[in-house]
């Protein structure tokens, strides 16, 4: 859609850098004793781009490879979901993305929202809880003064409607807040996906992950959240992407579901909101107003269903100086289940450090 950083001093750095490499070292080779192959394994693919029919639509997709890759040895999967309007290079065109990705072993897979191929013509996009109805998930709250059940204020908010949301035949969207493509089921996709990848490739089923970035983040929480693919993922980390307003839906499964969460304080498109304030839900950066849930307010959620105490969010140290990291799992060993993690950055991805800390927390999830 349209806190200072820390400054260790130098010894502290250096060890806090070998202290996480070595933790890296033991837990991939925890992960690696417990890999589940599949189906794929003893094939390869080259890197590049690739088509897959789904539903009736062709859907694109970019595959990164690592060069160490073997195909007789399972490895770890991350699928990368694009901000509005992005595509399958918005991650994997970016350098610093694929040395981490190679450097820590992972597949990437990139695929491409729906939107800019007809009948939309307009911006790529991911649908998730709310985006294509307009609709949120609190409904009117008589309480709050001006509320309506809408995910923005359509007064100060531009008609962002696909015509796949207009179709009198289907009428998916409610009202004029809706903002994302309506042609098919994202989540089937996702599965579809996978699966290829899983049948094309030695993929470790047990180590499939997800991130995103924006509109790409705010579906991530939808995969985590959705009951038909929270069981696919090990772990998930959106960026600067948060549900809209009401959708505080747990993970979408019994057993815990990791979650790392990157927001910038600066960021006026997503706001995270204050530290500590569950009930922050309103963004507006001038020319629209959508209506999301806060940082502090998803977290507990996830936290409370990953087992966690629900007191004040604690420090943790990820030895990443742009963020200020809290979590309400501090009780756990290792690295936590829930981690919020807030940069003095606008809405911008900060890949030069986010993806490496987004692939650290996978190893230790």
């Amino acid at each position: 859609m349209p806190p200072a950083a820390r400054r260790n001093p130098a010894h502290m750095t250096r060890t806090t850098s070998f202290c996480m490499t070595l933790l890296a070292t033991l837990a991939l080779a925890m992960q690696a004793a417990a890999a589940l192959p599949g189906s794929g394994c003893g094939k390869s693919l080259s890197s590049g781009n690739y088509t897959l029919s789904h539903a009736g639509v062709t859907r694109h997709y970019r595959l990164f490879v690592p060069t160490g890759y073997r195909a007789d040895t399972a490895s770890p999967l991350v699928v990368a979901f694009h901000g509005w309007g992005g595509n399958e290079n918005e991650f994997l065109g970016n350098a610093s993305v694929r040395a981490a990705s190679n450097r820590h072993g992972y597949i990437v897979v990139a695929p491409r929202g729906l939107g800019a191929g007809a009948p939309d013509r307009s911006y790529n996009s991911w649908t998730f809880s709310g985006s294509s109805t307009g609709l949120d998930g609190d409904g009117l709250n008589p309480a709050v003064s001006g509320d309506t059940d809408a995910i923005c204020d359509a007064r100060s908010t531009p008609d962002y409607r696909y015509p796949s949301c207009k179709d009198p035949a289907r009428t998916v969207a409610s009202n004029t807040c809706s903002w994302t493509q309506c042609r098919a089921d994202d989540v089937a996709f996702t599965r579809a996906l996978v699966t290829r990848i899983g049948r094309s490739l030695c993929v470790d089923t047990s180590r499939v992950f997800a991130t995103g970035g924006s509109n790409g983040g705010m579906f991530v929480w939808e995969l985590g959240q959705n009951t038909r693919s929270s069981s696919l993922f090990r772990a998930i980390a959106p960026v600067i992407g948060l549900p809209h307003r009401g959708y505080l839906a747990p993970p979408g499964r019994a057993r815990p579901l990791p979650v790392l969460l990157i927001t910038g304080t600066q960021d006026t498109t997503v706001p995270p909101g204050p530290w500590e304030n569950p009930g922050f839900t309103t963004t507006s950066n001038g020319s629209d107003r959508f209506f999301y849930t806060g940082a502090t307010a998803i977290t507990r959620v996830w936290s409370k269903a990953n087992g966690c105490g629900l007191g004040t969010a604690v420090p943790f140290e990820d030895g990443v100086a742009a963020t200020d990291c809290r979590t309400y799992c501090s009780g756990f060993s290792g690295w936590p289940r829930v981690l919020d993690c807030r940069a003095s950055m606008g809405h911008d991805y900060g890949l030069p450090w986010s993806w490496n800390l987004v692939l650290e927390f996978f190893n230790r999830s």
